[in-house]
């Protein structure tokens, strides 16, 4: 049995190297700003780096997925529906503290318990205009550029993540010394809950931790209630979409 073989066969790998790929592809970017050079005279793919990186990680990521299709427990599921209703109802928890600062008029980025609770404008961001603009205006541009950082935050995003954190790692919390595979999706635990969950709330920046707290726990809840990694997949998916249309349609670029 060759190397490569043994990794497509390896369920653990399956469900952890998707999303040590996805961050290693983009995170020594976002670290040290390598390629990024802000400047009206450089090249788009200078000025704009996210506009390239992110569809180049997108394409090896569900590429990895699709290769290691067997090892994922992706059944369809009469809760699915759920995940998508809660999906919704957690990503409206999410973008309420930024559409409050603009409800209230606030000027700015807000300090104390208002910036803690992400009460913040959230402006600056992806923008797919930035990089139409440099092709003077182009609509193909735009769409191409939206359409991209869609499928990634609302397809590649969520499969990655919810293989790993509910997929993989709510199980292996619960028997790691074991065969960590035999215990059941969604089996509830306080150890699991707080260890995933709290997680799931440091991968994001703090002005989304009380929003990521929240949005983790509907998460865990739908696992445990529909024992379902789809729904879970597609709750993370609506959640995404929806926030991706939010940020477009109200200048929120902050926010993806």
């Amino acid at each position: 049995m060759t190397m490569l073989s043994q990794f497509k066969d390896n369920k653990s790998v399956a469900h952890v190297a998707p999303l040590i790929v996805f961050m290693a592809l983009l995170m020594p970017f976002q670290l040290t700003n390598w390629l990024k050079w802000d400047h009206p005279d450089a090249p788009w793919w200078r000025q704009f780096p996210e506009q390239w990186q992110y569809p180049a990680q997108s394409l090896i990521c569900i590429g990895l997925l699709i290769y290691l299709r067997k090892n994922y427990d992706l059944k369809w599921s009469k809760y699915v529906l759920l995940g998508a209703v809660m999906g919704a109802i957690g990503i409206g928890i999410w973008i309420l503290p930024t559409q409050i600062h603009s409800w209230l008029g606030l000027e700015g980025d807000q300090e104390g318990v208002l910036k803690l609770l992400g009460v913040m404008p959230r402006d600056e961001g992806f923008n797919p205009q930035d990089l139409a603009d440099r092709f003077g205006g182009s609509s193909l541009v735009y769409w191409s550029s939206f359409s991209m950082r869609i499928f990634r935050a609302a397809v590649v995003v969520a499969l990655v993540e919810e293989i790993f954190w509910r997929g993989f790692l709510m199980r292996f919390l619960l028997d790691r010394d074991r065969d960590y595979w035999k215990v059941p999706f969604g089996k509830p635990a306080w150890v699991s809950f707080l260890i995933v969950t709290f997680a799931f709330v440091f991968i994001h920046q703090p002005v989304d931790y009380v929003a990521a707290f929240i949005f983790g726990s509907i998460m865990y809840w739908v696992a445990v209630r529909t024992k379902s990694l789809l729904a879970c997949v597609v709750m993370h998916g609506v959640a995404n979409l929806l926030m991706g249309w939010y940020a477009i349609s109200f200048d929120k670029f902050g926010l993806w």
